[in-house]
C-alpha cells in the first residue's frame, strides 16, 4: 500500500470527520494551540524587534539569545515544562514561544536595520517623533522582510505544534500518536498530511497578507 492510498483511506473514511477525534474538531484544537503561541511570539518579539532595530542598540544581545533560544531542542523542552507544570497548555506553549520568537526577533531586527537612512534622517530633520518615524517611516519599508519572519515563525509553530499530543493533548499530532502507537499508519500518514496542508495554507496567508498591507512602491523596490 502506498502513501496516496493512505490518503485516500483516511480522508474517505467518513468516521474521521465526526466526533471528538474528528477532521475538524482536531483541526480546530491545532489551530487554536498555533494561533495561541503564534500571537504571544509575535507580542514578544515584534516590539523588541522593532526598538532594537530602530535605536541600534541591544544587537548582539538579541544575537545571542536568539542563537540560544534556536539551540533548544522543542521536544526536550516540553518534557521539561511538562515536569515543571505537569497537564496543561502551558507546558506547549512554552516551546513552542520558544521556537517562534527568534525567527520574528532577528528578522525585524535586521528588517528596520537595513532601511535606507536617507528618509529616515528627512523625517527627523521635519520634527517628526521618533515613535513616528519608526511607525510611518521604517516600518512600512521593512513590512516586506517583517512578515517574512512572522511566516517563518508561524508555520514552524504549525508544523511543531503536534507535539501537544506528547502531553495527552489534542490537534493534528493526536493522529500521528495515536496512529504509531495503534500501528494504524493510515491515520499517521493522514495526520501529517493535515499538518503539512495546514503549513502550505499558512503560507498563503502571509502572500495575500503581504499583497494587502505592503504598498505597490515598496515591493516593486523590493
Amino acid at each position: 500500500m502506498n502513501v496516496l492510498h493512505f490518503v485516500s483511506a483516511f480522508f474517505g473514511d467518513g468516521a474521521h470527520w465526526h466526533g471528538y477525534d474528528g477532521i475538524p474538531a482536531r483541526l480546530l484544537e491545532h489551530l487554536r494551540y498555533s494561533v495561541t503561541a503564534f500571537a504571544i511570539a509575535a507580542a514578544v518579539g515584534l516590539p523588541a524587534g522593532l526598538l532594537t532595530g530602530h535605536t541600534g542598540r541591544g544587537g548582539n544581545v538579541l544575537a545571542f539569545l536568539a542563537t540560544a533560544a534556536r539551540a533548544l531542542p522543542s521536544f526536550g523542552l516540553l518534557v521539561l515544562m511538562f515536569i515543571l507544570f505537569g497537564f496543561g497548555l502551558v507546558p506547549v506553549m512554552i516551546p513552542l514561544v520558544v521556537l517562534a520568537v527568534p525567527p520574528i526577533l532577528v528578522t525585524t531586527y535586521e528588517a528596520v536595520r537595513s532601511v535606507d537612512p536617507s528618509p529616515v534622517d528627512a523625517a527627523r530633520g521635519m520634527g517628526m517623533s521618533e515613535s513616528r518615524v519608526l511607525l510611518q517611516v521604517e516600518l512600512p519599508v521593512a513590512l516586506p522582510v517583517v512578515l517574512g519572519g512572522l511566516r517563518s515563525a508561524a508555520v514552524q509553530i504549525v508544523s511543531t505544534a503536534t507535539i501537544a499530543a506528547y502531553v495527552s493533548l489534542g490537534g493534528l499530532g493526536r493522529y500521528i500518536i495515536d496512529g504509531l502507537y495503534q500501528h494504524d499508519y493510515e491515520k499517521v500518514v493522514g495526520g501529517a498530511t493535515l499538518v503539512a496542508a495546514l503549513a502550505l495554507a499558512t503560507l498563503a496567508l502571509f502572500w495575500a497578507a503581504g499583497r494587502l498591507a505592503v504598498s505597490p512602491g515598496v515591493r516593486r523596490g523590493g
